[in-house]
């Protein structure tokens, strides 16, 4: 695994600065690390790192969770809270609204097929997003009208809407029927998910306020290792009560460091945000790489140009939801093609459910996985792309002038 590891970050960092060096986004470097690394190229990682590769992006997208929330300006998002539930929903529909529309023409799958698929790629990667509007919001641009809050809030809860979703269509998929609690269980996590956050977040303040008022200093370093593991709790906790009831951890973990944001010093929450920045700078090599690793580059031929139509099409949709979503709002058009731009890449959940399909043995698994591969190398480095490049010219940097 130590092999592997050393593979992963070395290559990884050197990939990533020659595509920084040809002004392209680092990430392409490491996805494409991870396809000539992974199993289905080079061969190079040892498969016990691969047998960990979900936890180990879980834990990725964790950090960059924390460092978003703890980033989080709570007055700037109520500004947006309308727009920023609506960009939770409604984007994702429509793109599923177009794979249940178009994918049974294109690609010869039945509707409940296509909705499946709908499912596993409606959801934008918060890999992709949240790093870039936190640095967005770093560098004030776009935070006057809170759009980075906006799009950070909205990616967060897309994933858990869509995933839900995900777990009805292949049920009926596989020949059960929706149930109304599914669809009742998306609001219910949602809640769930971000009370618990602010309950331990609540909490975590306190002891660290206690530790403070008797004279038992807590080093910044050992504020977010403790924050760290608290975290990895919250999302044990979501597996311990699946089947019971649904909680959002991703959400918990981003109403935590929210919580503990509000509750601390400015100075130390900034602190805070710096250390969990770092911790990203490794975590973020892992997750892409070890995306890159889960992507079978040879499914790519099998789906060849319908499949990349049919991405297109649905992208189409997908820009209408966003589009939609800011209707009534004073955002600029501009800013709204940034809004729509910002929300066309999948990696993530494409990567860890692309796959399920194929696995569960329904006839569209192969397809499925195709349209997902394809998706990942398309929209991943597009989206990332075409935020690098256009947030200086879509976005009002704030207190200046453009």
């Amino acid at each position: 695994m130590l092999t592997s590891l050393a593979f992963i970050f070395l290559v990884g960092l050197a990939m990533a600065a020659a595509c920084q060096k040809l002004k392209l986004p680092r990430i392409i470097g490491m996805l494409v690390t991870g396809i000539i690394l992974g199993p289905y190229a080079l061969n190079l990682l040892d498969p016990s790192i691969l047998s960990v590769s979900a936890d180990l992006r879980q834990m990725a997208l964790i950090i960059i969770l924390l460092k978003a929330g703890l980033s989080l300006n709570l007055a700037d998002l109520k500004k947006v809270g309308r727009p920023a539930i609506m960009m939770s929903c409604i984007p994702a529909s429509l793109e599923i609204l177009g794979y249940f529309l178009f994918a049974p023409y294109i690609l010869g799958i039945t509707k409940i097929e296509a909705a499946v698929m709908g499912a596993v790629m409606g959801a934008v990667s918060p890999a992709v997003v949240i790093p870039r509007m936190v640095q967005l919001m770093e560098s004030k641009y776009g935070t006057d009208k809170s759009i980075p809050q906006l799009i950070m809030a909205g990616a967060s809860c897309d994933d858990i809407f869509v995933i839900v979703l995900f777990s009805t269509f292949s049920g009926m998929a596989q020949g059960g029927r929706a149930c109304t609690a599914d669809f009742i269980n998306i609001p219910i996590s949602i809640i769930l998910g971000i009370s618990l956050g602010a309950a331990a977040g609540y909490i975590l303040s306190i002891f660290f306020e206690a530790a403070y008022a008797h004279k038992q200093y807590i080093r910044n370093s050992v504020k977010a290792i403790i924050i760290l593991g608290v975290s990895f709790l919250l999302m044990a906790i979501e597996t311990w009560l699946d089947g019971i009831v649904s909680i959002s951890g991703l959400l918990a973990i981003v109403s935590m460091a929210c919580v503990i944001k509000i509750k601390s010093i400015p100075f130390v929450s900034m602190r805070l945000s710096e250390k969990f920045g770092k911790l990203w700078l490794a975590a973020e090599i892992i997750l892409f790489v070890l995306v890159g690793a889960a992507v079978d580059i040879r499914y790519t031929l099998t789906a060849g140009i319908p499949a990349v139509l049919m991405i297109c099409i649905a992208l189409f949709f997908r820009s209408l939801g966003v589009c939609a979503c800011l209707l009534g709002t004073p955002i600029a058009w501009r800013e709204r093609l940034f809004c729509t731009i910002a929300y066309l890449p999948k990696a993530t959940v494409q990567a860890a459910i692309g796959s399920v399909p194929l696995a569960m043995g329904l006839p569209c698994g192969q397809i499925v996985l195709s349209v997902a591969v394809l998706g990942i190398l398309i929209t991943a480095p597009l989206g990332a792309l075409g935020i690098d490049l256009t947030f200086k010219r879509l976005l009002k940097k704030e207190n200046t002038k453009i």
